[in-house]
């Protein structure tokens, strides 16, 4: 893992060594403390600068989705109770044809989180072996310019009690614990509104129906991301959790000025954007918008 993953570990590592050096330029405090957190916080909003085309992308993709929901309910309708192989290969093409003309498909919506996977592996990897980098047992001098002196700095600060280095699972720090613990849950939280904001305002009418394959996955994730983070938030060191509640939150912001300036035609939120609109419309004396 660590052999795949090291041109990206070194990268992770070289970002961080960076942003501590332009955050000590500026006037923190080298050595171990807030610079190193912030460096991560400053990897996270790096990276996710770097896949905004990706975001832009998905939120296209998640519109389009949206609003060809009535046609594919439709098509499903038309090919209901058929089993046989061309009807299930003509629904499949007329499928696809729907996706071409919405600009849209299944899978772009999760393209920002595949893409930032490896990254988190790599984040992960790397304070995984701060340990031994710092103590010259690693087999390699260094994670680029992650150095010896440098690893022992990162291993040594904190967020909040906790060192960035430490897990719930490898600790038995009762404030790791409580900080692991208040970090999962701002994760689960953020994560639930982030996708609750997309299934009650900014979907339109017509696809909240029980029968939509799309609402009925918005169901089913929204109940299983909260689950899949307490149980693998407990393995994560607490610099992964920052990175990861800082993704969470930029996403939740990034998504709501979306939903609130760009709304999906027919949504809750295009019916708020509207009256918004007239409303200043109206204070200007200029005639509303239909």
């Amino acid at each position: 893992m660590d052999t795949l993953l090291w041109p990206l570990k070194v990268a992770v590592a070289w970002v961080m060594v960076t942003i501590h050096k332009a955050l000590v330029l500026i006037g923190f405090p080298d050595g171990p403390g807030i610079a190193w957190v912030l460096s991560i916080i400053g990897l996270t909003i790096v990276v996710r600068l770097l896949i905004m085309p990706l975001f832009v992308k998905q939120i296209r993709a998640s519109r389009g989705m949206q609003l060809l929901q009535p046609e594919l309910q439709a098509l499903q309708a038309k090919y209901k109770g058929k089993k046989d192989p061309e009807s299930r290969q003509r629904m499949n093409e007329e499928m696809m044809a729907l996706y071409r003309k919405h600009g849209t498909n299944p899978m772009a919506s999760c393209l920002p989180i595949l893409v930032q996977m490896p990254i988190f592996f790599a984040l992960f990897r790397v304070l995984a072996s701060l340990g031994a980098v710092a103590t010259g047992k690693y087999g390699r001098p260094s994670i680029g310019p992650l150095t010896q002196q440098l690893a022992e700095q990162v291993q040594a600060s904190s967020v909040f009690g906790a060192s960035l280095s430490s897990s719930f699972l490898s600790s038995s720090d009762t404030q790791v614990k409580i900080v692991t613990v208040a970090m999962i849950i701002i994760m689960s939280v953020t994560q639930w509104y982030t996708m609750a904001q997309l299934s009650t305002k900014n979907m339109p009418e017509s696809a909240k129906t029980s029968d939509n394959p799309m609402m009925r996955s918005q169901k089913i994730m929204m109940t299983v991301m909260p689950i899949f983070f307490a149980f693998t938030g407990i393995q994560f060191q607490i610099g992964v959790l920052v990175y990861w509640v800082t993704t969470n939150l930029r996403t939740m912001g990034q998504q709501f000025f979306t939903i609130r300036n760009i709304p999906a035609p027919g949504s809750e939120a295009a019916t708020k954007y509207r009256v918004r609109i007239n409303s200043k419309r109206a204070r200007r004396g200029q005639p509303s918008l239909e």
